[in-house]
């Protein structure tokens, strides 16, 4: 088994841009690796708080940030396989990611899995990363809230269970892997292009990302545990407006 490790920590400073309608038209996407431990801790309430990671920036506190979009992780083997599709590198924090991982299997993680990072810290896994307006505008690839959502290599998003620092090269130890079957991979297909899954992201409860955990519940009190509420375009197109 590969040992799970942080490659780097990685942080952005707001930059004006003009592929996004964030308050003040800026973004903090474009995120480096930085050197020396890196605090990281609970940001509080989305649209109060913003990133988990002190340093970072968050731009638009109406989508992003908050206890449940804490930090966001994506693996470097992710990242080479998007090199080989796009045909260009892609540096560590190249999607936007606070955490370059090695050897972690981010959308097989389950919701509600823990991860001790360095001595202290330790992260819940909340959801996949649903792509919006400023990610494609950052890419500059056309069509790219689409692919991606399709290809479904989402990364994932972790609350703050217990504060601490990290570094780059820290291990990664999972603590806790709940007993379900709900999977940060699973979670965002049912968020995205196959609703009929969202009565089985309950199994995950209160660990799941808020939002996600509402729509589920919305969902199953609608249309119960066989119907499918919305088809693939329908929900391609709200992705796409976020």
């Amino acid at each position: 088994m590969p040992v799970m490790k942080v490659l780097t920590v990685n942080v952005g400073r707001p930059r004006a841009v003009g592929y996004t309608d964030a308050p003040g038209g800026a973004t903090g996407m474009d995120k480096r690796p930085v050197d020396g431990p890196v605090a990281v801790r609970d940001p509080g309430l989305k649209g109060v708080g913003g990133s988990g990671v002190v340093g970072d920036a968050v731009c638009d506190l109406r989508h992003h940030g908050g206890s449940d979009q804490a930090v966001y992780a994506y693996a470097r083997e992710d990242l080479d396989f998007w090199e080989r599709e796009l045909g260009r590198p892609l540096a560590n924090g190249g999607f936007g990611e606070n955490l370059t991982t090695s050897g972690a299997d981010l959308n097989g993680t389950k919701i509600g899995e823990r991860w001790r990072i360095g001595p202290d810290l330790v992260l819940e896994a909340t959801s996949g990363r649903i792509p919006c307006r400023t990610f494609a505008g950052f890419l500059g690839e056309k069509g790219w809230v689409r692919r991606f959502t399709r290809q479904g290599v989402t990364g994932a998003y972790f609350r703050v269970v217990v504060p601490g620092e990290i570094r780059a090269g820290d291990a990664i130890e999972i603590v806790h892997r709940p007993d379900h079957d709900v999977t940060v991979a699973l979670a965002f297909r049912a968020v995205t292009t196959e609703r009929e899954l969202l009565p089985r992201v309950l199994a995950a409860g209160e660990a799941l990302h808020a939002e996600g955990l509402r729509i589920a519940r919305e969902y199953v009190a609608k249309y119960g545990d066989g119907r499918a509420g919305a088809d693939t375009a329908d929900v391609l197109q709200a992705v796409s407006d976020t």
